[in-house]
């Protein structure tokens, strides 16, 4: 990642005529937020003076206490490929902070920093992020609102006449490109209009970062070719969901802590730790890193989503893989994450639950290397494979029950999450849904 000074930016900015600078920040749900101001007013930007009213944003707090101050992360600063043509916008991420000068409880890039600190305290130098994010593109009808018609029929890794959405995906791969990102991988997934693109692994608030702007690209140059980009978990009934599929590996001085040459499938005893950890917690983790009530549509049998709680060296059914590759690239693939998550929030507790496995020193269970879909629930008992929860309810349920990762989130993040994430729940229980007029309108 590039460092730049004060110094740095104001050049840059003159430097490239930029006009205008969009501070941003990430709200407990994730959902990003920025507050753009002229170049005129960037110094007093970054002399962290630019204050927002925080009780508008979800989460953040009451209105007595509204005032919060954007300070922003200078290596963040980036230039948007896409607005040269009517003046640049340039864009630096936020930390929040109160009044008094101190982080804000309720920032999820904050809370992040925080759990990171956590890991240091055990010796760890890096906690390492590489991301899988899928995303569908839907067609805009003539008022520019997304249809459910999909611009090709395209399966996996496919090519054009199939893929109709190459063009798209090419064109997000080269404004990432040219705002710094790493590209590793871009193909079309295996359902219709379903795509992933994949960047080189960075430390996790780092790639939390990356994830958010990512996000943005791809929604903005999707509308460019007349489409509509959503990272909704399960859009469509009958085929594969997307996932955020997150690749982990914990650092100590630049050695990768979960290799061990001599070890059993090459993995040291912190990687077994940290995987033990991770399936202790799993239960409680999945309202965070399956936030919505649709996310539940996508963690079923049958579409390749992990549903059950076990880890596999070479099976891709499991809630963990350990991919093949070995030395600085061991890594441990947690698969049920899906985009619809904080991924701040979704960092901190994953970090959470394998660090617990490292002070406890947990061992995990064995591997399953069988196809678990293809096995019935006393099989999967008899291999000790728990499932994990089945609705968002659930999910909420046993994240309030467990202290570590509840202590992962702090108090305001936890309590504003769960008020909200709650609601969510009642408004989709309450409501009256297609399905069911159309099983029971003529039954009755």
């Amino acid at each position: 990642m590039a460092k730049y000074t004060r110094e740095d930016i104001q050049r840059l900015a003159k430097e490239e005529n930029v006009k205008f600078i969009r501070l941003q920040f990430t709200d407990i749900l994730g959902t990003i937020k920025n507050v753009e101001i002229p170049v005129s007013q960037l110094e007093k930007a970054l002399e962290n003076k630019m204050m927002f009213d925080g009780s508008s944003i979800e989460g953040f707090v009451r209105i007595e206490e509204s005032d919060m101050y954007l300070y922003p992360d200078l290596n963040t600063w980036v230039i948007f490929p896409w607005t040269a043509e009517k003046g640049k916008v340039a864009r630096l991420i936020c930390d929040i902070y109160t009044p008094d000068g101190k982080p804000f409880e309720g920032d999820p890039r904050n809370n992040l920093r925080r759990v990171l600190k956590e890991m240091e305290d055990l010796g760890f130098t890096n906690f390492n992020l590489g991301p899988e994010p899928e995303f569908f593109l839907f067609k805009l009808d003539e008022q520019g609102e997304p249809t459910l018609e999909l611009n090709d029929n395209g399966g996996y890794f496919d090519l054009a006449p199939t893929d109709l959405g190459e063009n798209c995906r090419r064109d997000i791969v080269l404004e990432l490109e040219e705002m710094g990102f790493e590209i590793e991988a871009s193909h079309h997934e295996v359902a219709p209009g379903q795509h992933e693109i994949d960047f080189k692994y960075a430390d996790a608030l780092t790639a939390c970062d990356q994830i958010q702007t990512f996000k943005l690209v791809v929604k903005t140059i999707a509308r460019k070719h007349g489409l509509h980009a959503t990272f909704m978990p399960k859009p469509l009934f009958g085929v594969n969901g997307s996932g955020m599929h997150c690749n982990l590996s914990l650092f100590k001085n630049g050695e990768n802590a979960f290799y061990d040459p001599s070890a059993d499938l090459e993995l040291s005893d912190n990687a077994r730790h940290f995987i033990a950890g991770v399936l202790k917690h799993a239960p409680g983790f999945t309202a965070v890193t399956n936030p919505t009530v649709n996310s539940y549509k996508r963690l079923v049998p049958g579409y390749e989503a992990p549903c059950y709680v076990a880890w596999s060296s070479s099976n891709r059914s499991p809630l963990i893989r350990i991919p093949a590759s070995r030395g600085l690239s061991t890594r441990v693939e947690v698969r049920s994450v899906d985009p619809a998550a904080n991924p701040y929030l979704a960092l901190a507790v994953l970090l959470k639950a394998g660090l617990d496995g490292i002070k406890n020193k947990l061992t995990p269970p064995a591997p399953i290397d069988r196809n678990i879909y293809v096995m019935n629930k006393e099989e999967r008992l008899a291999e000790g494979i728990t499932d994990l929860p089945a609705t968002l309810h659930l999910a909420l349920e046993e994240l309030k029950a467990d202290e570590i990762l509840t202590s992962g989130l702090g108090e305001h993040i936890l309590e504003h999450f769960i008020e909200a994430k709650e609601i969510e729940w009642d408004m989709f229980r309450t409501a009256v849904h297609p399905w069911e007029r159309e099983q029971y309108m003529k039954m009755y």
